[in-house]
């Protein structure tokens, strides 16, 4: 017996090491290429132009929306999914992304289908101006099922530390600003796919399976456009635990100091919660439709708070600023093709958290 007869096509893996060499991109700051045992990139740009350049990182999956990209034999928007979910995590503290890795498992490789993947990843790379720096394809037969995959990512981006956002500017009245999702996302699909069974429901103009396809928004650029514009106090990247969980992150760790020694508090010992002002914004109608699926499933379910405590209700990203930057923010963000609006206010509280009004 040899590897090949144990499931495991070393010249499929060559194959689609070529198809990912094609797809990847290089600048001056990288050194080597795909394929070599290890990515390498230089900081000299970053390093000159910065007082403090810190790196910072995140790594994310993309969780069980790939089981719909199965079903529906659509490939090529999980890899974008990928690096939003770790690129939309670091930009929240003020990161430009330099760099991104990938993990790809599957049971059998086809290096077609591994390539339309990973062709979402180099696609997501491109639009938020990092490199596709390497990767991993883990070929495991007997552990996956056979045309099952499995895709997590690894981000590394810069910021100068003076300029870093961790909430220790947020004060009493900021407003809350909140920027469109181009629809569900990467989250809550193990929810989604019990209420929604039938992928092929007509939603619109297309089988509710591609609209649940839509791959998260990638809000790097234009974020980081408006950081040249406006002071944002703090900013949370609404993934899994909804708006309950993630919006109150962004005013740090409102009881011990942070990594930067600077505590969460502002300056006060009042922790901040989130007003958010229920009807701001128009919640997508894919989230209704889910909501529904929910309903119809029966229980005593206190449907509000289940969506906002797993979905991102048409709100991907959310910044905490001052009211008087409110308008130039909406106006710089709409220009580069994404909706805000004002949901909401910071107040003082006994406790960091979240409440409707």
């Amino acid at each position: 017996m040899d590897y090949k007869e144990a499931g495991v096509n070393i010249e499929e893996g060559y194959r689609a090491v070529e198809k990912y060499r094609e797809l990847s991109s290089a600048t001056d700051a990288v050194l080597g290429g795909i394929g070599s045992f290890a990515g390498m990139f230089s900081l000299k740009e970053y390093s000159a132009a910065m007082e403090e350049p810190v790196l910072i990182s995140g790594t994310d999956g993309v969780g069980t929306k790939l089981d719909i990209a199965f079903r529906m034999k659509k490939y090529d928007t999980v890899g974008i999914d990928c690096v939003a979910m770790c690129v939309n995590d670091i930009l929240c503290h003020g990161a430009r992304p330099l760099f991104f890795l990938d993990y790809l498992a599957c049971g059998k490789l086809d290096a077609d289908v591994a390539a339309e993947i990973v062709k979402g990843v180099a696609s997501g790379c491109r639009e938020v101006g990092a490199v596709l720096l390497g990767g991993e394809t883990a070929e495991m037969p007997g552990f996956y099922d056979e045309g099952k995959y499995d895709i997590a990512g690894f981000t590394v981006g810069i910021a100068d530390r003076k300029k870093i956002i961790d909430g220790r500017k947020i004060r009493e009245g900021d407003a809350l600003l909140g920027l469109a999702s181009s629809g569900v996302h990467s989250n809550g699909f193990s929810l989604i796919r019990k209420v929604i069974p039938d992928l092929n429901e007509a939603f619109g103009d297309k089988p509710i399976g591609l609209a649940l396809l839509e791959p998260t928004r990638l809000y790097v650029k234009p974020v980081l456009a408006l950081l040249e514009e406006v002071e944002i106090h703090g900013m949370a990247n609404i993934t899994g635990g909804g708006f309950y969980e993630n919006i109150p992150r962004m005013f740090g760790n409102s009881a011990q100091p942070n990594s930067l020694g600077v505590s969460g508090r502002a300056q006060n010992s009042t922790p901040w919660t989130a007003v958010i002002r229920d009807g701001a914004w128009k919640i997508p109608p894919i989230l209704d439709r889910i909501a529904d699926g929910i309903t119809n499933a029966g229980g005593n379910t206190d449907i509000k708070k289940l969506m906002f405590n797993t979905f991102n209700m048409g709100i991907g990203l959310v910044m905490a600023l001052s009211q008087a930057d409110v308008q130039k923010a909406i106006t710089s963000l709409e220009q580069k093709g994404i909706s805000a609006w004002e949901i909401g206010y910071v107040e003082k509280a006994q406790a960091v958290g979240l409440r409707f009004v």
